[in-house]
Order: C-alpha cells, then sequence, then structure tokens
C-alpha cells in the first residue's frame, strides 16, 4: 500500500495587487517576445552556471504525478558537437530530399532552413532533451511515468525562457528520426530524443525572418 500523502503549507505563493500583477504581465511579455530563433550563433562560451540556473528552472516545471520525466544533456565538447551535427546532416539530407512532403518543405521556405546545420558545431552549448517513458529502481524494476510528452513539452518551454531570460538565444532543432542522439549520447532504453536545443550569443551579424506571431484574438477565446 502507498504511503499517505505528505503535505505542508504554501509558503511560496507570492499575492500581488491588480495593478502589479498587470505591469509584471506586461513585462513578462514585452521580455519574452523580444526572443527570436536564431540560426547564427557565436561560438563564445557561455557561463557553465548559467545553464545549470536554467536547467533548474526547467526543472520546477509541473509533471504528470511529479514523476519529472525528463533528462537534459549538455553537450559542449567540440567533438561531441561534431558526431551529432554528422549524423543530423545524414537524417537532414534525406528530409530535404524526397523524405518531407512539398507542403511541409513550402511551410519551412520563409524561415530558410536547408540540410546545412552548422550551428550544430559553432554554438557553444547544446542541450539534448530526454523524455523518460518509464523509470528504473536500483532493483531493476520499471515505473511507467505519466503524461510524459506534455510533461517534457512544459519543462521544455521554462528552459526555453529562462534561457531567453539569462540573454541567450536558442534554437529548437528536431531531426527526424533523433535516435542518433540516444546513440551518439550513450542514453539508456528508457529514454527517448524529444529535442535538440541550441543555445548561445547570437553571431553578431545574425538575420532573422521577418515574420509575425499572431494576434491575441486569434489563439485565444474568451467565453
Amino acid at each position: 500500500m502507498s504511503p499517505d500523502p505528505r503535505f505542508v503549507p504554501l509558503t511560496t505563493f507570492i499575492e500581488r495587487s491588480p495593478e502589479e500583477m498587470k505591469a509584471r504581465a506586461r513585462e513578462f511579455y514585452d521580455e519574452i517576445r523580444r526572443r527570436r530563433t536564431v540560426r547564427e550563433f557565436s561560438p563564445r562560451p557561455v557561463p557553465r552556471e548559467v545553464i545549470e540556473d536554467c536547467l533548474r528552472a526547467a526543472g520546477t516545471a509541473p509533471s504528470g504525478a511529479n514523476l519529472q520525466p525528463w533528462h537534459f544533456v549538455v553537450v559542449t565538447d567540440p567533438e561531441t558537437k561534431k558526431k551529432i551535427r554528422e549524423a543530423a546532416e545524414v537524417e537532414e539530407r534525406e528530409f530535404y530530399s524526397g523524405k518531407a512532403p512539398q507542403e511541409w518543405l513550402d511551410a519551412l521556405a520563409p524561415l530558410g532552413t536547408d540540410k546545412s546545420k552548422s550551428y550544430l558545431e559553432v554554438a557553444p552549448c547544446l542541450i539534448a532533451v530526454f523524455a523518460q517513458n518509464y523509470a528504473l529502481l536500483e532493483d531493476g524494476r520499471k515505473v511507467k511515468n505519466y503524461y510524459v510528452t506534455e510533461s517534457v513539452g512544459i519543462s521544455l518551454g521554462f528552459l526555453i525562457a529562462a534561457l531567453h531570460h539569462a540573454g541567450l538565444a536558442t534554437l529548437t532543432h528536431t531531426p527526424s528520426p533523433m535516435g542518433f542522439l540516444s546513440t551518439v549520447l550513450d542514453r539508456p532504453a528508457n529514454e527517448r530524443a524529444y529535442l535538440l536545443l541550441v543555445a548561445g550569443y547570437p553571431a553578431d551579424d545574425v538575420h532573422v525572418p521577418d515574420i509575425a506571431k499572431k494576434p491575441l484574438d486569434e489563439i485565444a477565446t474568451f467565453r
């Protein structure tokens, strides 16, 4: 039988006045809307402490049954980054050479993406995000995780926001399939590659696509 759940008083919540809430909500929106995905990075190193605290922030995300089914592998080693790039570009060449339907390629066209992924070597930091479908206990037993995809997605959102807030640029990279990440990074069988997050300073002369986000009335309904 499971032990009785233990509850403690909530001491971390800070109630704000309506005026302060409005100001903080606007400040956060103004901060996060500056975020842009970049594909050209500076090789300048990033302080490890920054990445560590951003990962701690990601680890605070809610998850199904609080099982926290994620693992982050931070890659800064040049040789490992090279292996990841080479494996990723194998998949990308297949994608752009016929694997992807034309409709998908047409949707990507305004973003200027192609099979070359040089940023995987140039950027100082790659964060491979893994989803754990089940946990492994010390005695070898498997414990199923719940709402894995949703939980890892929320945690990733926290991570991207934290990196942006810290002053770094990011790029979400999802080669398909991504099994090579498990091989290159020697991950256990209970994990599957979820996404590769590129992080660092943007290149000095970087350009980004001239695109816009949908307005509120297209993404939300109030009833």
